[in-house]
């Protein structure tokens, strides 16, 4: 009974969305459905960092409800208990709120990409959308869904969550690519205001260099959630310096052994100060190459003024998420900061897919710009 229950809110809160773009003058309500899912999934991600840093991720011991129930109001008294029990546990009717959030605006989510794929296919031929497309960010949304259970089941064990953080930010990346397509096909983006895409000629060189640079971004990614689900933030207190030293004593080893579970070893025992210092150092050393890297594709994408916007935002967005980095270690980790940290690196994600995008389209856009020329003329 609760799950039907846990639908009808997820549902509950997606009508909020869908009323807005419903009642919107946009004439392209799919796109408008795309970029408003792009958009709300940016915030779930962002939340669902909060929910980790807050320590909420265990606020609701079971999946998918909170305690066998729709929402902690019903739940009051399981929480209480297990609050007078253990005071200082994972379980407080706050981070059961934290969680609960959390599992409500990904049923909205998933409830956005459903409708996402009913119009896809029903309205392919008048659209021109490939629904295969949304059609497979709907099985990643199940398969997130999938690693979301896990993550509460398997007690927060880093490899899951840090793969959960993965999926997501794939799903994301996945729904700004559709928005980016849909905006280039009717050249319009998100607001109502003109997407152009008519990159010039020069810049396909840069489509290899672009792509380096999201595997680039991907693996530090992946290396910040490990930090994160790891709890190694706080392993180096200074910098440049990591606790006094260039090249502290570091335990690879433990550190990154995947499938064990948190505070632990491999075999059992419980991780060392060393182990966590290799998990942190690694982190902070890649983010120098990430920062280079991108931060000089960025301003050579700059060149070109259909990719411009873009580039400066990737530019600016770095510079921030470098900040934060700092913040967090000099700052002994304010969850403002962490919260921004975690939202600047999906931001970059988002941005890099779009420049992508732009570079890997730019043949069908040329091929298109002598007809458009005479049809001006």
């Amino acid at each position: 009974m609760f799950i039907l229950q846990l639908g009808l809110i997820g549902l509950c809160v997606a009508l909020v969305p869908l009323s807005y773009i419903w009642g919107s003058g946009d004439p392209d309500k799919f796109r408008k459905l795309v970029w408003v899912t792009t958009f709300l999934t940016l915030d779930l991600v962002m939340f669902g960092g909060f929910t980790r840093l807050t320590d909420s991720g265990l606020g609701c011991p079971d999946w998918p409800g909170c305690y066998a129930s729709s929402s902690p109001f019903v739940a009051h008294a399981a929480i209480h208990a297990a609050q007078q029990a253990m005071p200082s546990g994972p379980v407080t009717m706050s981070k059961a709120w934290i969680e609960m959030v959390h599992r409500y605006i990904a049923m909205a989510v998933g409830v956005l990409i459903i409708a996402q794929v009913v119009i896809a296919w029903l309205r392919r031929a008048r659209l021109g959308i490939n629904p295969w497309g949304p059609t497979g960010l709907l099985a990643l949304v199940l398969v997130q869904g999938a690693f979301g259970a896990w993550t509460v089941t398997l007690k927060l064990q880093p490899v899951i969550v840090t793969t959960h953080l993965l999926l997501g930010l794939t799903l994301l990346a996945g729904l700004g690519w559709l928005a980016a397509s849909r905006s280039a096909s009717t050249g319009v983006g998100p607001r109502g205001k003109p997407f152009g895409v008519a990159v010039s000629p020069e810049s396909a060189r840069w489509r290899g260099a672009a792509i380096l640079g999201l595997v680039l971004l991907v693996i530090q990614i992946a290396l910040g959630g490990w930090v994160s689900t790891n709890y190694a933030v706080l392993a180096c207190t200074d910098f440049p310096t990591c606790n006094g030293q260039w090249l502290p004593t570091m335990d690879f080893a433990n550190g990154f052994h995947l499938w064990r579970a948190l505070g632990r070893t491999g075999d059992g025992g419980f991780i060392t100060q060393d182990a966590l210092v290799a998990i942190h150092w690694t982190h902070r050393t890649f983010a120098f190459v990430v920062f280079f890297y991108v931060g000089w594709l960025a301003l050579k994408l700059r060149q070109d003024p259909a990719l411009r916007g873009l580039a400066t935002g990737l530019a600016g967005v770095l510079v921030l998420q470098v900040a934060t980095g700092l913040a967090n270690v000099l700052l002994a980790w304010p969850l403002p900061v962490a919260v921004a940290h975690n939202g600047g690196a999906a931001i970059l994600l988002l941005l890099l897919c779009m420049l992508n995008f732009r570079l890997v389209s730019r043949r069908a856009i040329v091929a298109a710009a002598p007809s458009q020329a005479g049809a001006s003329a």
